[in-house]
């Protein structure tokens, strides 16, 4: 039905749908989690946060798995160099994952003070842990990873799991927990009252500001880093290759499609429009409006990244033209037809289902219901 051209650019916008859906959906676990040693102060109330997203964080993380599953099956070569080149950084965020239903399963083992700070702490690390590295990763990924191929393909990482720490990186590491935190907090608004909700509003308010602010500082960043564009003719319903381009790297390249397509624009305007709309209708104490405007944020401030970078899927620093792009890493036109027909049926069956579950689980969590139920409670 589709060609290759047409195919290639379904699967990236594909991916960035997954990406966005984990970030709104699991990010607001993320954040409640990592609010959680802020928010609770008693051991009531923190089990008050935790029931808040007990429903439906399990469910969150299949966005993620998908999107890994998507990425490997439609862009192998990006699929194998991400996962090779940031190996210690994946590693870390699979512990920290690991940690989360292991702290939601064995909290409530033992009433115990010492053993459920312990597993509170832990499902902060399981929060705070891959919240940071998806941010560092993007921004590394706008700077360029080290790395190149030989003649048969064969793919060498040339960086270090502390090359990765650089400047910029870390201020996309924080932009990725202040908008997860922002995102978590509007969702403790809507799930808690009293008390709870009123601390959650006053940290709402503080990261919808840190928010826009570290995007408006790394936006004037981007302006003033080296970015990529292709510099030679590149058949885009060819074999993929990534050695069959030229690709060069000039200041400012990364606001090229911009300028070249104005609509996108829309993207980080929506990351400012929708932000303010988060402290508005927190103010107005429109409590679903305000955690549908930080999703809309979220989804704003991904999507700007993605937006400046096609087609480039993992720019190289150090050998700029074996950069992977969209239109030379990805599967073969077959695989990425019988995919689309598989994602047009369950992609949608999960939005549906995930919708169908929010639904269902939208009452507040409260302390006289923590109490009511003890023994069927974290």
């Amino acid at each position: 039905m589709f060609d290759y051209e047409t195919l290639r650019c379904i699967w990236w916008l594909f991916l960035g749908v997954l990406l966005i859906g984990f970030a709104v959906t699991g990010g607001f676990d993320l954040g409640t989690a990592m609010l959680l040693p802020f928010i609770g102060k008693t051991d009531t109330e923190r089990r008050v946060v935790i029931n808040s997203i007990g429903g439906t964080w399990e469910g969150n993380q299949v966005w993620l798995v998908t999107a890994g599953g998507a990425l490997f099956a439609a862009f192998p070569m990006a699929y194998s160099l991400a996962f090779s080149g940031f190996y210690l950084a994946m590693l870390l965020t699979l512990f920290a994952l690991i940690i989360r239903p292991l702290g939601f399963d064995y909290r409530s083992k033992l009433p115990s003070e010492r053993w459920r700070g312990s597993w509170d702490k832990a499902l902060f690390v399981g929060g705070f842990v891959p919240a940071l590295i998806f941010g560092v990763a993007f921004g590394n990924l706008l700077q360029g990873v080290p790395f190149h191929f030989d003649d048969t393909l064969r793919a060498f990482y040339d960086g270090s799991f502390f090359g990765l720490l650089n400047p910029f990186a870390v201020l996309s590491g924080l932009i990725s927990v202040s908008m997860l935190l922002l995102h978590g907090a509007a969702f403790l608004q809507l799930k808690t009252e009293s008390e709870i909700q009123q601390r959650c509003t006053k940290l709402f308010l503080i990261f919808a500001v840190v928010t826009l602010v570290l995007f408006a500082l790394a936006g004037v960043w981007v302006a003033n880093i080296e970015g990529y564009h292709i510099a030679s003719v590149l058949v885009h319903d060819a074999p993929s290759n990534p050695l069959h381009k030229v690709v060069e790297k000039h200041l400012g390249s990364w606001l090229t499609n911009y300028y070249r397509q104005p609509l996108l624009f829309i993207a980080p305007s929506l990351v400012f429009i929708a932000g303010a709309l988060t402290v508005f209708f927190s103010k107005r104490h429109c409590l679903k409006s305000a955690f549908v405007s930080s999703a809309l944020t979220v989804a704003g401030i991904i999507f700007t990244a993605g937006g400046s970078m096609f087609p480039f899927l993992m720019p190289s620093s150090n050998t700029p033209s074996h950069s992977l792009t969209v239109w030379d890493a990805s599967s073969s036109q077959t695989t990425l037809n019988i995919m689309f027909w598989v994602t047009l049926v369950f992609l949608p069956t999960v939005i549906a289902y995930t919708a169908w579950v929010f639904r269902v689980l939208s009452g507040k969590v409260t302390v006289d219901y923590i109490q009511q139920h003890d023994h069927t409670t974290y």
